[in-house]
């Protein structure tokens, strides 16, 4: 067993090293170029769509809305990566890893777009009849049979990484989370998730848009306002928090109370790579919940989908942050879920921490929804819908086990394999990058609302 930790270990230290995480950038960056920074001049031509997108429209166009879509996205995105997460990143790398997650998101953006671009376009219908996508069927589809292998891969990686990252991981942090500040036992936060999760995910896309649509706008307005409460709590510290980001982004800082010190280098890394495991950019998973959209125009999904790489990280993960370095507990030692938890108890005495708690577990709760379908899609192709039911059951019954069950190595594996998920859906990004032009160019040359890029 330790020989096979190791070995992941090491594949882990690869996958999530310098050279994947400039990839990430390096290829977003080259996506934003080629779009002429389209995703950043088209912010509020995003929101006006995602406003619009409440209507179903036509049904024989996709299975949910595309406000639906978006919102089933979001509940897979925003997850314990935006108060865990920025906290491990702060702890790690400083107050200047919060820039460096800024500029994944920027760049994401463009990422993030062309993925639910080309998962759109390159859509088909299963024998169901319900539309599917994502970077499997933009591979299969768009790059031909040759690639298949390619698509297969990110398929395998997708399907098994999310029972770790997107399942028992999720109510895990839960589960903890809740017997820490209202002493409920492990086991019973694990068969209560099964049985609403079971309740939601065995109706289906329809089902978790719905309910996605009706928790994810409440969870994050809430948090939000929770979040705008320390820093009203903590005004005067707001041009020092903005000073430490900016200007350890580019220096490095020493040691001070419980914070161990970092490198520039360690602000980038962790920066970058708890900024992708929040939003998800460049790993392919918007376009698959996207795909199920009712929509005749793949560019103005894409402009939705952008969308919630902006909302999860500019927005979402910079409350956390800021939270934490305005109210200076980031320089006490506390790493994780607990640091956050620490900057919102130093705002609100007594309450703060069970606020952050319920935070926690519904943002939780929706990235095991999210989840199941971006698992499910992905065991669709390779085994076909008869693999839905079976995956659905499975799914199902995971959930009190991660609930109860030490996940050190199973977090590692599906880190691991998260990060795999990114090399195929980057590959075919880049191939496919002159069809998401050419389509991006086509819809604002005929689109009255928007003059052409």
């Amino acid at each position: 067993m330790e020989l096979l930790n190791n070995l992941v270990n090491s594949v882990n230290g690869l996958v999530w090293g310098p050279p994947m995480l400039v990839l990430i950038l390096g290829t977003g960056f080259i996506l934003m170029i080629l779009l002429k920074f389209m995703p950043l001049r088209r912010l509020g031509t995003g929101f006006a769509y995602i406003w619009r997108g409440r209507d179903k429209g036509d049904e024989t166009t996709g299975e949910i809305s595309p406000f639906q879509a978006l919102m089933t996205c979001l509940a897979a995105t925003v997850g314990t990566g935006n108060i865990a997460g920025v906290a491990t990143a702060i702890f790690l790398g400083g107050p200047g890893a919060l820039f460096w997650m800024w500029c994944t998101a920027l760049v994401g953006m463009a990422t993030k777009y062309c993925e639910v671009v080309l998962a759109v376009h390159y859509r088909e219908k299963d024998d169901r009849g319900e539309h599917v996508g994502g970077p499997m069927y933009a591979i299969k589809n768009g790059l031909g049979k040759k690639w298949l292998w390619l698509g297969g891969a990110f398929a395998i990686f997708g399907g098994l990484a999310g029972f770790g990252i997107g399942n028992m991981v999720q109510v895990n942090s839960m589960a903890h989370a809740l017997q820490t500040t209202f002493n409920v036992p492990l086991w019973v936060t694990g068969l209560a998730t099964m049985v609403v999760v079971g309740l939601v995910i065995l109706g289906g896309i329809k089902r978790i848009g719905k309910v996605a649509a009706a928790l994810v706008p409440f969870m994050c307005v809430a948090y939000i306002i929770a979040g705008i409460v320390v820093l009203v709590v903590n005004v005067d510290a707001i041009p020092t928090a903005f000073n430490l980001i900016f200007t350890h982004a580019f220096t490095p800082i020493a040691a001070t109370g419980g914070f161990a010190g970092a490198a520039v280098m360690a602000a980038i890394r962790f920066g970058v790579a708890r900024g992708i495991f929040s939003n998800e950019a460049g790993l392919g998973t918007a376009g698959i919940a996207q795909a199920a959209g009712t929509t005749t125009s793949s560019v103005r999904s894409g402009i939705i989908g952008m969308m919630g790489t902006f909302i999860d990280t500019i927005i979402i993960c910079s409350i956390t942050g800021l939270a934490i370095i305005c109210s200076g507990v980031w320089t006490s030692g506390e790493s994780g879920a607990a640091l956050s938890a620490a900057a919102f108890e130093q705002a609100m005495p007594g309450i703060g921490g069970a606020v952050l708690t319920v935070a926690l577990v519904v943002f939780a709760f929706t990235t095991i929804l999210g989840w199941s379908y971006f698992g499910e899609k992905c065991w669709e192709f390779m085994v076909g819908t008869k693999a839905i039911w079976p995956f659905r059951v499975i799914w199902v019954l995971a959930v009190p086990f991660g609930a109860v069950a030490q996940l050190d190595f199973a977090w590692l594996l599906a880190d691991t394999l998260n990060g795999l998920m990114a090399i195929p859906n980057l590959i075919s990004l880049l191939l496919l990058s002159p069809v998401v032009v050419k389509l991006t160019k086509e819809y604002f040359a005929r689109d009255r609302l928007a003059p052409a890029v």
